[in-house]
């Protein structure tokens, strides 16, 4: 999502069916562009994280997988480790939790908005944002590994459910 795109949560209204196909066909792409298996178990494991639009931790997806009938801690976290290394989702780090990812086709720096009350968030990729960490940091003479930016407040509707 680029800085001028319109930033939007996700809304209970929206059509999840289809925004479920978008994101698995997305991540097959993604797959086959860069030679990996998107195994059964992988393909479910990203359900599990796209699955309510929320940050999922690693021992809920366990427990789903489980429930069905069919994972290790070790294999849940091959298959988040797989789906992180290939941008099709992102660690919320201060949460310990995972998110899918909207653009995976394209490397991009994790930037979020996450509501503290319902767990809702977005992503964003601000141009602007990304450009003043990388002059400070070559200031400061200071190498990134890793830029994740996590921003927590109320989404529009918790927001409004405070008035």
């Amino acid at each position: 999502m680029s800085a001028e795109q319109n930033i939007q949560f996700t809304s209970g209204d929206h059509d999840h069916q289809s925004c479920m196909a978008t994101a698995i066909a997305k991540a097959e792409q993604v797959c086959e562009q860069r030679n990996q298996r998107f195994t059964k178990l992988r393909k479910r494991v990203f359900e599990l994280v796209w699955q309510q639009h929320k940050p999922i931790r690693a021992y809920d997806v366990l427990d789903q997988l489980q429930k069905d009938g069919r994972a290790a801690p070790p294999t849940v976290y091959r298959a988040l480790d797989f789906l992180l290394e290939l941008g099709l989702i992102h660690r919320i780090e201060s949460m310990n939790a995972y998110v899918g990812c909207n653009d995976p086709e394209r490397q991009h720096e994790g930037q979020f908005f996450i509501c503290n009350d319902c767990g809702a968030f977005v992503e964003l990729d601000s141009t602007p944002i990304n450009s003043a960490i990388s002059h400070s940091a070559e200031r400061s003479g200071f190498e990134i590994q890793q830029r994740t930016i996590e921003i927590k407040g109320l989404c529009p509707e918790c927001k409004l459910k405070i008035k």
